[in-house]
Order: structure tokens, then sequence, then C-alpha cells
């Protein structure tokens, strides 16, 4: 546990330095580097998705993942959780994009190849190495998503922990399932929800991304009955 314990503390620490000290930045300097990351968000993440090595499988678990996340509604749930935090820890004055700064700020450090991959190294290896390198860059970016959305970037060092601790817990029991290409196809998956949080980012259109985030873990039983009966493209 300890790489996600640092993941955590490092963005809170860098969410801290954005509030107290991210006035100093102009608010068009703010909006710029805000756009910078949302570009350099959507490059990530077409870099993960074009690592598949079987598009039905990304297709097909992106479908039934997001068939399940609306049935379960995991992004009104993260917006509910938000507005709750909201109203327990945020100033009257940032009440308005409390919850907006956490839902994205937690999607965008929960989901991808560096949360999983780490975690996964973490507790099948003891190796912290790749969560050591996520909590540099989310701490970096928690400073500028601080000083222009506030104190909800802060509380997304909660889902976090959780999310990234329970695949650490739990990588012991999917060992002999989570081959190269199970992890391979898992990350181009995660790839393609990372492009779509750079469209919330720039604003170029609304993706419920909470909402396909169990194709993610879905792509595990699809790429081995796919691998199994020999389908691909």
């Amino acid at each position: 546990m300890l790489g996600t314990i640092v993941n955590a503390m490092a963005i809170i620490f860098g969410g801290l330095i954005g509030l107290f000290f991210g006035q100093a930045l102009p608010e068009k300097m703010k909006t710029t580097v805000i756009q910078g990351i949302g570009l350099v968000v959507l490059l990530i993440g077409i870099t993960m998705a074009l690592q598949t090595k079987n598009t039905l499988v990304v297709i097909a678990s992106l479908v039934v993942g997001g068939i399940i996340g609306e049935w379960i509604d995991i992004e009104l749930r993260l917006e509910n959780f938000g507005h709750w935090l909201e109203g327990k820890l945020a100033r009257k004055g940032e009440k308005s994009g409390f919850t907006k700064a956490f839902v994205t700020a937690s999607l965008i450090y929960c989901v991808g190849a560096m949360a999983i991959m780490g975690s996964l190294e973490s507790g099948l290896k003891g190796n912290y190495n790749i969560l050591f390198a996520k909590a540099m860059l989310d701490g970096i970016s928690a400073v500028v998503f601080a000083s222009s959305m506030g104190l909800g970037v802060l509380v997304s060092a909660i889902p976090v922990f959780i999310y990234q601790g329970a695949i650490t817990l739990g990588a012991g029991l999917l060992q002999g399932i989570l081959s190269g290409q199970v992890v391979s196809e898992m990350g181009a998956v995660g790839g393609l929800l990372i492009v779509g949080i750079g469209f919330n980012i720039l604003e170029i259109k609304e993706v419920k991304v909470g909402n396909l985030l169990p194709g993610i873990f879905i792509a595990i039983p699809i790429t081995l009955l796919f691998t199994k009966l020999h389908l691909g493209m």
C-alpha cells in the first residue's frame, strides 16, 4: 500500500500548494495550463488505446461496461458523493465548482494504465516505481487543478486511495489470469476513457467516463473469452 499512500499524499500536497499559492497565477494562465493538460491527457489516452491487439475486445468491453455503469449510475453516485462532501467541506465561495473538481480529478487520477498497472505491480511484486512516478505527475497536476478548481481536487485523494488500494490488495487473487494480453486490453480500454476525460477538460463533448469505468475490468473476461474463441481483428 506504500505506493498508493504516497500517491494520495502527493495529490493532497500538490492541491494545498495550488489552493494557497495558486492565486498568484493569472486566470488566463490557469486556463491555458488546464487546456495544455487536457491536450496531454488526450495524447496519453490515444497512445494507450492504440496498444490494443484486438479492437473487438475494446468495443465489447466498453459496450458491456457502459451498460453496467449506467445501471449502477456510477457518475451520479460520484456526483452525489461530491455534493455531500461539498456541503461538509467546501467554503461558500467555491461550492459551485467543488463537485465538478472532485469528479474530474477523481476520474483523471483513477482511470488509466498507471493506476491499474502500478497497483498491480505493488500488490504482486512489491514494486512501487510506477505509482511513485504517477504520484509525481498527479502532484504537479493537482497544483494547477486546485488553483483553478478549488478544494474538490484535494478530496479526490480519497477515491484514489480506495480504488488503487483495492486493486493492490486484490492483485494476489487475480495473479493467475492477468496475462500480458489481458493487461494490454485493460490499458487500451482505460486509454479510451482517458480520451473521454480529455474531451471533458477541453469542453469538447461531455462524456460519462464514470459510467464507462466497469469496461476496464470487463476487459478481463472478454479478453480471455475472445482468446479462447480466436476472435480478433
